[in-house]
């Protein structure tokens, strides 16, 4: 018989108006931004509704996991179990981005990352002062590095916005920089937001991460020990008082960034194994008996494919669509709920929480990450990258001061108060907005710079670094499984065999 298409291919009215529009959807880089942009609205429209006050119930609602005497999460809400169990799997994806940056891509290379890491040092280093500034002494100090972070997604869909008038060596230069940006991130919530430390946990949690080293060593391939050995050190971690998110970071680290096997041996498997199976096709007739071992020659061409394949590309890939959303949008939806009140609005002004983090991200980013490019460049450790103005850096500067997910998970981390994480909130909402317009209107005005061809070598890396953020992986995922098969035009007749 002749093989049919997947039912979200077909053309029944459900696939083509619905299916299919939103697969094409999900292809595009910056549809993981959008998604994320439409639950932060859809909760503050919530707090700001009639059933506001269901906002706060829904996600204070204490969610409980016990088993036996061994395990007793009794103390966790709901929007905390978000905040601590549901962003390890974002912190676990931000982990394999940079281990692979690392190994394969642009941090790889020292020279070539020297002038976006100066660059993000500035657009850290900055904003955590302009906050300071307005927050001494209060009782809000600690969120100063509340406007510290770049929102890669956010940040990735302006300058796909932007279209052609961004250079691609730009694009790279401005995701090398969110890398580096979550890296300082992590060290700053490892060193400054870590509790009082239970050291009998936190060597258990270390415990946890050896047996995965080794379980890694001893090249061991069931999903299944890793999982419960990582849930294991999750939950020591949160026990030690370190955030417990950190040890997604830890396993993206541990994971492989090469081949169990050489890739070198793929092809002559691979030609061998569909030999066998266009054998089987010779005489225009299948049996069930042929067809049976069909299946189980195709599932070794899946396997021997997923061998060739690297660990940290695979978990990448699984993770990216799951990441993009899911994880980031309920995050969203649990923290950017806040009561656009006048009182909070005027805040912006008012409030030094508020002023802090919104200066922080519009002046703060513009101004760390513009002159610490300019200033990298005077003393010659770097060069702008190729077709790069400096009306591209400011916007890219500015791009750069959208700083939604990790500013609003810090936020959670920083204040003791609700007053103060809501006033921090307004800031984050306020500034990123203001950052990501003023970014996209620089970027979409420039003009177009003709940019010569790249050199194999450096098209590779280019390629490599651009399809490194969230959004395009999650893109990629998604277009997996809608990518349309070419047709077997070989009819095959399945008699009955007795």
């Amino acid at each position: 018989m002749p093989p049919k298409d997947p039912w979200s291919e077909s053309d029944r009215h459900v696939p083509r108006k619905v299916v299919q529009p939103l697969q094409r959807v999900m292809r595009h880089e910056a549809a993981g931004g959008v998604v994320m942009l439409a639950a932060a609205l859809v909760a503050i429209a919530w707090a700001n509704s009639p059933w506001s006050a269901s906002y706060a119930e829904v996600w204070q609602t204490p969610l409980r996991v016990e088993l036996g005497d061994l395990i007793h999460l009794d103390h966790l809400s709901l929007q905390t179990w978000v905040n601590d169990a549901l962003m390890t799997v974002f912190f676990l994806l931000v982990g394999v981005e940079i281990k692979r940056e690392v190994v394969h891509g642009d941090l790889r290379d020292v020279r070539a990352v020297a002038l976006p890491v100066v660059a993000a040092l500035g657009g850290m280093v900055v904003p955590a002062a302009i906050y300071w500034s307005l927050n001494a002494g209060r009782p809000g100090a600690g969120g100063w590095a509340v406007p510290m972070a770049t929102d890669i997604a956010f940040a990735v869909g302006i300058v796909t916005l932007a279209g052609k008038r961004v250079p691609l060596p730009a694009k790279v230069f401005l995701l090398t920089l969110a890398v580096a940006d979550d890296i300082g991130a992590i060290v700053v919530i490892a060193a400054f937001y870590t509790g009082a430390l239970s050291w009998g946990w936190l060597a258990c949690a270390a415990a946890g991460l050896a047996v995965i080293f080794a379980l890694r060593r001893g090249d061991v391939q069931s999903l299944a020990p890793y999982l419960a050995v990582g849930a294991f050190a999750w939950l020591a971690l949160l026990e030690s008082g370190v955030h417990a998110t950190l040890i997604g970071v830890a396993l993206g680290l541990l994971t492989p960034a090469w081949p169990l096997r050489s890739p070198r041996l793929f092809p002559p498997e691979a030609r061998r194994v569909a030999n066998r199976v266009e054998a089987a096709y010779y005489d225009r007739v299948l049996t069930r008996a042929e067809f049976a071992e069909n299946e189980q020659t195709i599932a070794e061409v899946a396997r021997l494919a997923m061998f060739s394949t690297s660990p940290l590309e695979r978990l990448e890939r699984a993770l990216s669509p799951w990441v993009a959303y899911v994880v980031v949008p309920v995050f969203a939806l649990a923290n950017a709920g806040v009561a656009l009140t006048g009182d909070a609005l005027g805040g912006v002004v008012s409030e030094p929480v508020t002023a802090g983090v919104m200066l922080g991200l519009v002046v703060g980013k513009t101004v760390g990450v513009l002159g610490a490019t300019a200033l990298a460049v005077r003393l010659g450790i770097g060069r702008l990258p190729q077709g790069t103005t400096w009306r591209h850096v400011l916007g890219l500067a500015m791009a750069a001061g959208v700083g939604f997910t990790v500013a609003l998970f810090v936020a959670s981390l920083s204040f003791d108060t609700a007053a103060a994480s809501d006033a921090a909130k307004v800031g984050i909402l306020a500034g990123s907005a203001v950052s990501g317009v003023l970014g996209y209107l620089l970027l979409h005005t420039a003009p177009a710079v003709a940019v010569p061809a790249l050199a194999p070598d450096e098209a590779g890396t280019a390629g490599e670094v651009a399809a490194a953020d969230i959004g395009a992986r999650a893109a990629a995922g998604a277009a997996a499984g809608a990518t349309a098969r070419a047709p077997d035009r070989t009819q095959v007749v399945a008699p009955n065999v007795t």
